[in-house]
C-alpha cells in the first residue's frame, strides 16, 4: 500500500511541478501577451528569448530546470522518509526501497508531461528540454552535466537550439549506460529522450528543409 501511495504522490507532484507554465506567466506578467501566439508558439525558454528578451528567458530557463529537479528531489526525500517512518511496516519499507528508483522515474516522466501538456494551458506547453535537464541533474548529475556539455558545444557550433536539444537527448542515453545507472533510470532517459525528439518533429522537418532558424534570428 505504501508503494502505491508513493507512486500516486509522484504522479501528482511530478505533473504539478512540471505544469507550472513559467514561459506563459513571463509573457503575461511582462508584456501582457500569450506567448503561445508568438514566435514558435512554445512556452519554452527559447521562444521567451525571441519574444521577451535575454533576462526573461534566463529566468524561465532556471524555473523550468528547477521544476524537474524539484520533482526528483522531493520524491527521493519522501521515499527515504517513508522507509524510516514509524507509520510504515518493515515489509512496506523493504518494498518501498525496492521500488524507489521506479517511483523517482515516475515523478520525472510526469514532470516532462506536465511541462509539455499543462492542464492550465489546455495541454499546450513547451518541449520539455529544460525540465528534462533538471530531472537528469537531480537523478544522476554526471549524466545531466554530460548532456548539458553536448548541448552547449552543439549550440556553439550550429547556433540551432532544436538540433542541440535533440543531440543532448541522444547523448543522455549513451551516458546513462556509460555511468552504469540502474535500469529504471535507463528506462526513464530513453523514454524521455524519445519524447523530447518527438516533440521536436516540426523542427526536424525544418532542419531537413534547411529552414530551421538559428539562435538570434526570428522563427
Amino acid at each position: 500500500m505504501t508503494v502505491w501511495i508513493a507512486n500516486l504522490i509522484a504522479v501528482l507532484v511530478g505533473y504539478g511541478l512540471g505544469s507550472v507554465p513559467s514561459g506563459y506567466l513571463a509573457g503575461r506578467w511582462l508584456k501582457g501577451i500569450d506567448i503561445r501566439e508568438h514566435g514558435s508558439k512554445s512556452t519554452g525558454a527559447t521562444n521567451v528569448l525571441r519574444t521577451l528578451g535575454k533576462w526573461p528567458a534566463f529566468a524561465v530557463l532556471l524555473a523550468d530546470v528547477s521544476k524537474g529537479a524539484a520533482a526528483i528531489a522531493f520524491i527521493r526525500w519522501l521515499c527515504l522518509w517513508l522507509q524510516t517512518s514509524s507509520i510504515v511496516t518493515p515489509g512496506d519499507s523493504a518494498e518501498l526501497q525496492t521500488w524507489m528508483p521506479w517511483t523517482i522515474c515516475l515523478a520525472g516522466i510526469m514532470a516532462l508531461l506536465g511541462h509539455s501538456r499543462p492542464v492550465w494551458l489546455n495541454f499546450a506547453g513547451g518541449r520539455s528540454v529544460a525540465t528534462g535537464l533538471g530531472v537528469l541533474l537531480a537523478m544522476s548529475w554526471p549524466v545531466g552535466l554530460g548532456a548539458l556539455v553536448v548541448f552547449a558545444v552543439s549550440l556553439a557550433i550550429s547556433r540551432i537550439v532544436s538540433l542541440s536539444s535533440m543531440l543532448a537527448a541522444l547523448a543522455a542515453i549513451v551516458l546513462v549506460f556509460y555511468f552504469g545507472e540502474p535500469m529504471p533510470y535507463r528506462a526513464l532517459v530513453i523514454a524521455g529522450a524519445v519524447y523530447v525528439i518527438v516533440r521536436h518533429r516540426a523542427n526536424v522537418a525544418r532542419l531537413l528543409a534547411g529552414r530551421e532558424p538559428r539562435l538570434g534570428r526570428s522563427s
